[in-house]
């Protein structure tokens, strides 16, 4: 499902056969306008998803933006308006505030993060851990956020982990099995394998042919010792409890990519709502 779909879907989930309490308590030709409030500090993302709502349901009303995707918002702030048919306009109400809410929560979450280790050369990732059906909009909060994205789904990315090696026998054979796979297929995929301990490193670096090595819930210090190991051979990536207590300390152990799955799957939606105005 394309994005373009997802919100024609989206609409008519919402919508049903009609928004019988603005039918029904609003005179049909009814214009009026209505700005968007911001009721808590962070970083507005989703602008352009509510206009293409707002547009999809009434092409003729009118979007007035005044604060883009990826700027700092505070409390008080009027990030758009929108004029035209009173109906139109509330049918598109939640559905525009659903995803400017949960967008802005993550992009903030995610620049929160990122500002953390601005210091440093390790870049925020994040996961699949994403709500099914809209993992597009929560991936592109993320990147309005400041962080970078990590595969979209399963099939743009090789990702070796620890029940594929367990399955396949050993780092080796799931290695290899996968080279032959990718030549069979003729694909060209990055490979990034999971490691769970140093030793899981060593293997890994004895076989090669890979592009990325994830160290999974390793200790600080493990994970220093990984790094050198690998010595700029490969990308490094660490996962597992990286948090905003815990992510300066990974940075500094000097990986190139922290991933952070509560980016998209524990996030608290940023406060507004859509008010009247004359």
């Amino acid at each position: 499902m394309t994005p373009e779909e997802f919100i024609d879907w989206a609409i008519k989930e919402d919508i049903g056969d009609g928004d019988h309490t603005s039918l029904s308590t609003i005179p049909v030709n009814t214009q009026k306008k209505a700005r968007l409030l911001v009721k808590e500090n962070g970083i507005l993302a989703g602008v352009d998803i509510a206009k293409t709502v707002f547009l999809k349901i009434d092409p003729s009303i009118h979007f007035s933006e005044f604060i883009k995707d990826g700027a700092s918002i505070k409390k008080g702030d009027i990030a758009f308006t929108v004029e035209g048919n009173a109906q139109k306009i509330l049918m598109a109400e939640r559905l525009a505030l659903n995803f400017l809410q949960r967008m802005s929560g993550i992009a903030t979450h995610t620049n929160y993060l990122a500002s953390l280790i601005k210091d440093y050369k390790t870049k925020v990732l994040d996961t699949r851990k994403t709500t099914p059906g809209i993992r597009y909009f929560e991936k592109l909060a993320v990147k309005i956020g400041g962080g970078e994205n990590h595969r979209f789904g399963l099939y743009d990315m090789i990702l070796i982990k620890d029940n594929h090696i367990d399955y396949a026998g050993s780092i080796k054979n799931a290695i290899e099995n996968t080279i032959d796979y990718l030549q069979s297929k003729q694909l060209n995929l990055k490979i990034e394998i999971e490691a769970r301990d140093l030793e899981e490193v060593k293997q890994i670096l004895e076989v090669g042919k890979i592009n990325r090595i994830m160290l999974d819930n390793f200790s600080y210090e493990n994970l220093i010792t990984a790094i050198k190991l690998i010595d700029g051979k490969y990308e490094t990536e660490a996962s597992g409890n990286i948090n905003a207590s815990t992510i300066v300390e990974y940075a500094k152990c000097g990986v190139d990519y922290v991933s952070v799955g509560a980016l998209t799957h524990q996030i608290k939606s940023l406060d507004m709502s859509l008010k009247a105005f004359e």
